[in-house]
């Protein structure tokens, strides 16, 4: 534990917390009400009163994109959690029984591999009719099919393990032997994947609201933030460069972290 909160993982570590800090604490942290608006006020260049300007309804830009972290990244680790959790036990159950339950799942995530999985989350968010929980659902739908894999190859790896067959010998059931000693053998690279595939995650739900699949407006979220202001980039660029600047923030923040925590995992401590 000491190895994983020293130098160089810390400064990641910390910049990851900080955004999660934000995100959940959001609505206590912005300097405005970021859904009153102000007509008289609006497209605003970033001043001393709103530092990052306003926009085309004259609401502060500063305390939308503070809003939009939680509506953004609250989803995107939620939806992650998810996908994360059920598709490594369904690859865990797979490895660890195989049959034709395996050979059944396995062919069903072969399908969705087979299709590109923003153009496949695009097409079932425009079948579901948009929303925010229509795009998470969407990316769900395909995206357990990575960790179902993954788990899968790890579980078959164990099963040749000589602490596998010892617990088997002594009389553990199978309920027993995969949730503690499976499960936790294969935690850390779950753990890793999971870390280097938020930053996509959150690029995709974003994308997703920016062609008007996803948050609805008048939901601060930075995807639907950067769709409202596309028309303005030459006239009022901070209106669009402000969510897309959170965005980029955070999609390298949790990168360089799953690359550090993969580094780590892997032995490189350095």
């Amino acid at each position: 534990m000491l190895d994983l909160l020293r130098k160089p993982l810390t400064p990641y570590l910390t910049a990851a917390g900080l955004l999660i800090f934000i995100a959940v604490f959001a609505e206590h942290l912005t300097p405005f009400d970021p859904y009153a608006q102000d007509l008289e006020g609006a497209l605003a260049p970033p001043n001393a009163t709103n530092l990052l300007g306003t926009d085309r309804y004259g609401r502060d830009v500063l305390s939308r994109v503070i809003v939009g972290s939680q509506t953004t990244l609250c989803a995107s680790l939620l939806l992650l959690l998810t996908i994360s959790s059920v598709g490594s036990l369904i690859g865990a159950i797979c490895g660890f029984h195989g049959g034709k339950l395996d050979a059944f799942l396995m062919r069903l995530s072969d399908v969705f591999l087979a299709f590109p999985q923003m153009v496949f989350a695009i097409a079932a968010a425009g079948a579901l009719g948009g929303g925010l929980l229509n795009a998470a659902a969407a990316l769900a739908v395909i995206g357990w099919t990575k960790y179902a894999r993954i788990a899968r190859s790890l579980v078959l790896s164990i099963r040749s393990m000589p602490y596998f067959d010892a617990a088997k010998m002594a009389g553990s059931s199978s309920a027993a032997i995969l949730f503690l000693h499976v499960l936790p053998n294969i935690a850390g690279t779950i753990l890793v994947t999971a870390a280097l595939d938020l930053g996509t995650i959150i690029m995709e739900l974003a994308g997703l609201s920016f062609l008007g699949l996803g948050a609805m407006p008048p939901t601060a979220e930075w995807g639907a933030m950067m769709n409202n202001g596309r028309s303005m980039l030459q006239t009022a660029p901070w209106v669009i460069l402000a969510p897309g600047t959170a965005i980029f923030l955070t999609v390298a923040t949790f990168n360089l972290l799953g690359d550090k925590l993969r580094d780590f995992m892997g032995g490189d401590r350095s």
